[in-house]
């Protein structure tokens, strides 16, 4: 079994891979912040070892001696969020830590492959049509600047497979599932909003469209991709292509319950956003919703994951499967009631 390392292995995906490659029986290091929260990192009983390795992707010397002696990294870490008050971050993180992952490949020896996750954000937005893996992001705007980054670190991505370095280039769609309620679970945050009466109607008229992939679909898609994936080529990891109004009834239907009766538009959204983003320089606590994320509302993120069925044996179960596992979850946790 080949001894792999893991970045950003505390967070939601991150943790959900870590977990899988162990039962796998690999030897997993989970590269951390020594401020994470490692909760979800529990070794089985039985399979893989795990080891922790602290540091942090921006801090090359910590991260060079975490891949020592690994012959896989999966570079999962990123920073996710529609706002921060500091936007310097997302290009430190999701720019800098990448290429601090290339130039750690270059010097150690046992490195074989790097899976580089990316994100459908940095192939663009698809309004009307549905997009494969030959789409590259037009950079004529950004919805965000977390988008902006991850378009700038593809680049970076597909420039090291042009020049020969063994990376593999995974787009997820909008991950959920049962895991840690993050703002890279935004499914789940939603749900909670909804089912506890502070998000009374739907967001929007349904003309958005993003791709959702159920987050133990998205580590399988890892997994196959180190075993089966095409060394430079790009795999998107997507799924069911809906808008927030169809969740949001597929969500009534399940749970038994009323379907929101009116639509929030857009600029009151925006209007909300706007607010929250004042509150949370205050507060310093980062909002729910936030004006950049009604710019990603305004387009449509559709995407086909069919190169990735073919090759990577890549299953994507429907939004309908996919919800009615979380709602159950986040019931259970008592963060809903229906």
């Amino acid at each position: 079994m080949e001894k792999v390392l893991v970045t950003g292995a505390s967070g939601y995906l991150g943790g959900k891979l870590c977990e899988a490659l162990l039962r796998e029986g690999h030897l997993v290091r989970a590269f951390v912040r020594p401020s994470s929260d490692l909760s979800s990192l529990n070794p089985p009983v039985t399979g893989g070892a795990l080891e922790i390795a602290y540091g942090d992707v921006t801090d090359y010397p910590s991260l060079l001696e975490a891949c020592s002696g690994c012959h896989v990294v999966f570079h999962v870490a990123a920073l996710v969020e529609p706002w921060l008050p500091n936007p310097s971050k997302f290009f430190s993180v999701n720019v800098g830590g990448l290429k601090n992952i290339l130039q750690a490949f270059k010097e150690t020896k046992t490195l074989q492959k790097i899976i580089y996750t990316s994100s459908y954000f940095a192939l663009g937005p698809t309004d009307g049509y549905v997009a494969d893996e030959k789409q590259v992001h037009h950079e004529r705007f950004f919805c965000t600047e977390y988008e902006k980054s991850k378009a700038i670190a593809d680049k970076i991505a597909l420039q090291a497979a042009s020049d020969g370095l063994p990376i593999i280039i995974l787009y997820p769609g909008v991950i959920y599932g049962p895991g840690k309620v993050t703002a890279g679970n935004i499914v789940a945050r939603i749900m909670i909003e909804r089912f506890n009466g502070r998000l009374p109607g739907y967001i929007g008229y349904g003309t958005d469209k993003s791709s959702f992939s159920h987050v133990d679909d998205v580590v399988n898609g890892h997994i196959s991709a180190m075993d089966k994936g095409r060394v430079g080529e790009r795999y998107l990891l997507t799924g069911e292509n809906a808008s927030f109004v169809h969740v949001f009834v597929i969500a009534a239907i399940i749970t038994g319950t009323k379907r929101p009766w009116f639509h929030i538009p857009l600029w009151v959204v925006e209007t909300y956003g706007w607010i929250s983003v004042f509150l949370a320089r205050i507060t310093k606590k980062l909002p729910l919703i936030s004006y950049p994320t009604v710019n990603v509302l305004r387009h449509q993120w559709a995407y086909s994951c069919e190169k990735a069925k073919a090759e990577l044996g890549y299953n994507s179960r429907s939004l309908k499967e996919g919800l009615a596992e979380i709602l159950v979850w986040l019931k259970g946790l008592g963060l809903i009631k229906y």
